[in-house]
């Protein structure tokens, strides 16, 4: 019936919108019927493909060897500055000078010695010079170094030419010449094994000195051994868990109880994991630590579809049919499950993308969007038919753990008291006003008679006003403190010798940023002295290994005049080439003949910054400084040092991905706005979400959390987490028909509260082993999840409980409704007693 005064428009919608509930949810109520009454079959199914896709994925199981593909960004602009630079200067044009091997550091060794405190490295010599000559003897080695590199300088004062009185530290790398052979590879690769054993046996021998080494594959072993430390705890996170939702799914009624649903849920999403795992190594895939992630993100959303089915099913009437039952549980949850899985697998897909710019995010993605895939149908097939022959032994009054019948209350009465409480079905405890014997459950009891009354009373909301202001303020100033600090050491384990080396290496060597190629890519004058002029401009600030300066300056010294090309060139190559010290800059100069005549075609000089501690920021901004000029300036030119690679656009490419994924969950819940269930519940879910995840992104700042690849998946993860737990909560407020707010959001906890406490408790304490890896990466996982967590729940319970009580959806019209349809019932009543008026002395 239309109300007085509301639009055609408005009615039209609405009608829309009942008809995609109602058929949404006659579509869930056949597959609870489906499932009812095929139980063997959906749990056969999911079994088989458990069991093929697994011991495929143990078959197949390979790491990720390329830790450059994996973290840096795909399309970076400094992987086609390294191919430039390779193909002017190939490795193979310098076997063993200083900086051969700046544009791609190949197999290498280095290692850093470091003297006790107060003591000076440069007095050290004799055990400096050993550990060169071990190096050097070793078998396959190549005779090449550098070894100029003190840290911890202190300068002799008043020093005009800045000699050097001690020194903390010296740096010594050595390179290995591959050539790309793979071959070679193997061999360089041996060769950083016994570099590595080496250094430790060094280090028992030189107790003056402290070594830390670092091979090139130093980093992709630390990064790998995250995941290696992590299997024990993983299986402990996982036996947490199965307490926990064991624990949480039990009752003191014995035939209502269901510990083992608990623990078939939890299982029910484990292999759904490891049948996505399979899919996802027989595709080729290869493993990789940020994908340890991925059971934690899934267990997250799994678990709460179980626990709200099985809260579902505790909604049923007690007298329906079992397989009705699973009907009505189904129609009741899946539909918003359906919803919060169809959000899910959006913005995991839209991390997927091309658009994403980091291998890891992607490859993580990608898995995750088939995880949530299965995830959803395992817990509608499996889990669904587990529930149906739980149903079916309660209907038969079968023991919940020890399938047994349950005995009388008569026989009960004669055994002993620790046999009734074992054998007891509930029915002593309940009153004769209480119909749902369910609301004993100790969670559901909670909050229905302590919880709900103290969060809505009007002296309480004051404080959860305060309480969400000072969380805002707190969002509000991490959101700006956010800085591209991201490092590859944060992916690493936090003993690991790569750590150990790069703390000691940022302490003793920041002073000075890495050296940068500066490859000038076209013929250029030398001889001009405007060219000369922009060389010497573009070099300023920086610390310059040219050849040209100590061209111009041997020109100076020997009195000699080079103004045109050809005696510059001449000069170039028949004096100042052949001198001893400065033969290495040949490899710095590409020459060109055309006929008689020499040309100069390319060049690079090398350069080094002044840095402070915080090194990177300072690169990065160098080398955004650099670009914009090789484009402004006559001179065409390029920077390039292998860090590069890591650093360029880092800031965009991780910041892409939840930027994405967010504008699909606002798109989707923009689209649907006035199409399901209520258009409010979606605007209130749009803001708890916006809320959750800005305060999970400013307090993950204020907590030292890197944007980095694991922060930007904990993100993206947020996103869905928060939805996964709120819309059940709102819609089932927005559509409630009590008298008031509080009211609804009374009966909207009680209907949901369980399941949302039930999961998050389980998810964050599925969390705890986490704290026991030694790794960056783990660390940060469990600081966002623990964020995201927390959030969720203070949203949940404490936030929108107040809040929803003082804003829209009013409901007066219920009230309306109500007292109109009592007013309406009454007039019947007076005109039947009118019309019989032995009806009340019959009554």
């Amino acid at each position: 019936m239309r109300r007085p005064g509301a639009p055609a428009s408005w009615i039209w919608w609405r009608m829309l919108r009942q008809v995609l509930r109602r058929g949404l949810q006659s579509f869930c109520h056949r597959l609870g019927l489906c499932v009812s009454r095929h139980p063997v079959f959906f749990l056969t199914v999911p079994a088989v493909l458990t069991i093929t896709f697994g011991l495929s994925a143990l078959n197949r199981f390979e790491p990720e060897g390329d830790l450059e593909r994996l973290v840096a960004p795909s399309h970076s602009l400094a992987k086609i500055e390294r191919s430039l630079a390779s193909s002017l200067f190939p490795l193979d044009q310098s076997k063993s000078q200083l900086y051969s091997d700046l544009h791609t550091p190949g197999r290498y060794g280095r290692v850093i010695l470091l003297s006790p405190p107060g003591d000076n490295i440069l007095l050290q010599a004799e055990g400096i010079l050993q550990t060169h000559r071990a190096v050097l003897e070793m078998k396959d080695g190549r005779n090449g170094f550098i070894g100029h590199q003190l840290g911890g300088v202190v300068e002799v004062p008043n020093s005009k030419d800045q000699r050097v009185k001690s020194a903390r530290a010296i740096q010594i790398t050595y390179y290995l010449q591959t050539y790309g052979s793979a071959t070679q590879d193997l061999i360089g690769e041996k060769w950083e094994n016994e570099f590595c054993k080496l250094m430790r046996k060094l280090q028992e021998e030189h107790q003056d000195l402290q070594l830390y080494s670092l091979a090139s594959f130093s980093l992709w072993r630390d990064f790998h051994k995250t995941s290696i430390m992590a299997r024990s705890k993983v299986l402990v996170s996982l036996v947490l868990i199965l307490t926990t939702a064991t624990l949480s799914s039990s009752m003191k009624d014995c035939l209502r109880s269901k510990p083992f649903l608990g623990l078939l849920g939890v299982l029910t999403v484990c292999i759904s994991i490891i049948t996505a795992a399979g899919i996802f190594f027989i595709t080729d895939g290869k493993y990789n630590s940020t994908l340890l992630g991925i059971p934690f993100f899934a267990m997250g959303h799994g678990t709460k579809g179980v626990f709200e089915l099985l809260s579902g099913w505790r909604r049923t009437k007690e007298n329906l049919p079992f397989k009705d039952r699973i009907a009505d549980a189904y129609s009741d949850v899946m539909v918003t499950y359906t919803m919060t899985s169809s959000l899910y697998f959006i913005t995991f897909g839209m991390g997927a993308s091309p658009f994403t710019n980091i291998e890891a995010v992607k490859v993580f993605c990608q898995n995750m969007c088939v995880s949530i895939l299965l995830n959803y149908f395992y817990i509608f097939s499996f889990f669904g038919s587990c529930l149906v022959f739980a149903g079916q032994l309660e209907q038969n009054r079968y023991h919940s753990i020890f399938c047994c019948k349950i005995p009388s209350a008569e026989y009960l009465d004669r055994k002993p008291v620790w046999f009734q409480a074992v054998m007891s079905d509930g029915h002593q405890q309940t009153s004769h006003h209480e119909t749902n014997p369910y609301q004993h459950h100790f969670i559901q009891h909670f909050l229905r008679e302590h919880y709900n009354e103290w969060i809505t009373n009007i002296y309480v909301k004051p404080f959860v006003v305060i309480l969400y202001l000072i969380y805002a303020s707190f969002s509000f100033m991490g959101c700006l403190q956010i800085s591209d600090r991201a490092n590859i050491i944060n992916l690493l384990a936090s003993d690991s010798p790569s750590v150990s080396f790069a703390m000691v290496q940022q302490k003793y060597f920041s002073n000075y940023s890495p050296v940068i190629g500066f490859y000038v890519y076209e013929p250029l004058e030398y001889w001009n002295s405007s060219v000369q002029e922009d060389l010497r401009r573009l070099c300023s600030g920086f610390t310059a290994v040219s050849w040209v300066e100590q061209y111009y300056q041997f020109l100076k010294v020997s009195n000699v005049s080079a103004n045109n090309k050809s005696d510059f060139i001449s000069v170039l190559q028949s004096s100042f080439l052949k001198k001893p010290e400065f033969q290495h800059f040949r490899n710095d100069i590409i020459f060109s003949k055309a006929g008689d005549e020499n040309n100069i075609i390319a060049s690079r000089l090398y350069l080094v910054a002044r840095t402070s501690r915080d090194k990177q920021k300072e690169v990065i901004e160098v080398l955004e400084k650099l670009r914009p000029l090789s484009l402004s300036k006559s001179i065409r030119f390029i920077v390039f040092n292998p860090s590069f690679v890591f650093m360029d656009h880092y800031s965009l490419s991780v910041t892409v991905p939840v930027l994405i994924a967010g504008f699909g969950v606002l798109l989707v819940l923009i689209l649907t706005f006035f199409l399901v269930i209520h258009p409010l519940g979606n605007f209130w879910l749009i803001l708890s979400v916006t809320s959750i995840e800005l305060g999970v992104l400013g307090l993950m700042t204020l907590w030292n959390v890197d944007m980095d690849c694991i922060s930007i998946l904990c993100l993206i993860y947020t996103l869905n987490f928060a939805i996964d737990h709120c819309a059940p909560l709102l819609y089932t407020f927005v559509l409630a028909t009590e008298h008031t707010r509080t009211q609804c959001i009374k009966s909207s906890l009680q209907e949901h509260g369980t399941a949302i406490l039930q999961n998050v408790t389980s998810f964050l304490i599925g969390l705890v082993p986490l704290l026991f890896v030694p790794s960056n990466l783990t660390f940060t996982l469990f600081k966002c999840l623990l964020l995201t967590g927390g959030c969720t729940l203070l949203h949940c319970f404490v936030i929108l409980p107040v809040f929803l009580t003082f804003f829209p959806p009013s409901k007066k019209h219920h009230k309306k409704k109500k007292r109109a349809k009592r007013k309406e019932r009454e007039e019947i009543e007076c005109i039947e007693i009118q019309e019989n008026p032995d009806h009340v002395t019959t009554v």
